[in-house]
């Protein structure tokens, strides 16, 4: 599927801005699932700072906000060619090692669900049993278990909104809250199982039509022979031409396209708008 993909979001302000800085990932890069062609990312209103590739190989820019003007956009646009390969990204590539996606992080420590859907995966090929999870976790939960990152928002809110641009703002940026809370709870438990697994964003084609997008989350486990898989606990299924990957990390906040922080207590309104055109 070829597409042509334009993703904007815009920040307003009601006075100056004493300071920000934010970090901004959103450039997808070329890989077994997708080929990226032209594709840029500007900035009005802010100041470019640094250029740099992460260490989980997202390209990343650091922009500061000082003063006027009360308005900051970032556009990223480009045209991506993508392909259905069952969700198979292939061997494992970058800096940080296999290992370090094994380790837990404050958003995906396990607590009891987590650690119930686990044990409740049976004893079957790899493969088979990362989809036996993908479908547990997608199955209607009455008692489902707040994210550590969940807990942590709910008992200090005040923190979480100084660590975000917009905190009431943030998921239609990054991911739908599904997504994030499948994602992760789905990570956690593919790291019990005794998987490397990381968390993706990026966006996904609503209902098949090349003219609808939305930001998504999802997760990619690592399997023995095959490498990188992709599971979208969400849908139920493995990734396939209608997903389009941008950024990857341990979890969420790894893999936030963009965050940042803001001195100063000035009332911000954001607009996201994303399009899409085959």
């Amino acid at each position: 599927m070829k597409l042509k993909i334009t993703h904007r979001t815009e920040y307003r302000y009601d006075q100056p801005i004493a300071y920000a800085l934010q970090r901004i990932r959103l450039l997808p890069t070329s890989g077994a699932m997708q080929k990226v062609g032209a594709w840029s990312v500007t900035v009005d209103g802010a100041r470019e700072e640094a250029r740099f590739t992460d260490h989980f190989g997202n390209d990343t820019r650091l922009i500061s906000v000082e003063g006027e003007p009360r308005t900051i956009a970032i556009e990223a646009a480009g045209e991506i060619e993508t392909y259905n390969k069952a969700g198979v990204i292939g061997i494992h590539r970058g800096f940080a090692p296999l290992w370090l996606f094994m380790r837990e992080t404050e958003l995906t420590m396990p607590g009891d669900r987590t650690r119930a859907l686990a044990a409740a995966v049976g004893e079957a090929a790899d493969i088979a049993r990362l989809h036996q999870l993908m479908a547990l976790i997608g199955e209607p939960s009455p008692a489902a278990e707040p994210s550590a990152g969940q807990s942590q928002e709910q008992g200090n809110g005040a923190s979480q909104s100084q660590l975000q641009m917009s905190s009431a703002g943030q998921a239609p940026v990054h991911s739908s809250s599904a997504g994030r809370d499948h994602a992760e709870t789905f990570i956690a438990a593919a790291r019990l199982l005794g998987f490397p697994a990381r968390y993706v964003s990026g966006y996904l084609v609503l209902d098949g039509a090349a003219d609808k997008a939305a930001s998504h989350a999802w997760a990619e486990a690592h399997v023995d022979g095959l490498g990188w898989v992709g599971f979208d606990a969400v849908n139920n299924m493995c990734p396939d031409e209608t997903y389009v990957r941008v950024t990857i990390g341990r979890d969420h906040h790894d893999a936030m396209p963009v965050s940042g922080i803001r001195l100063g207590q000035p009332e911000e309104r954001l607009a996201v708008s994303i399009t899409v055109e085959q």
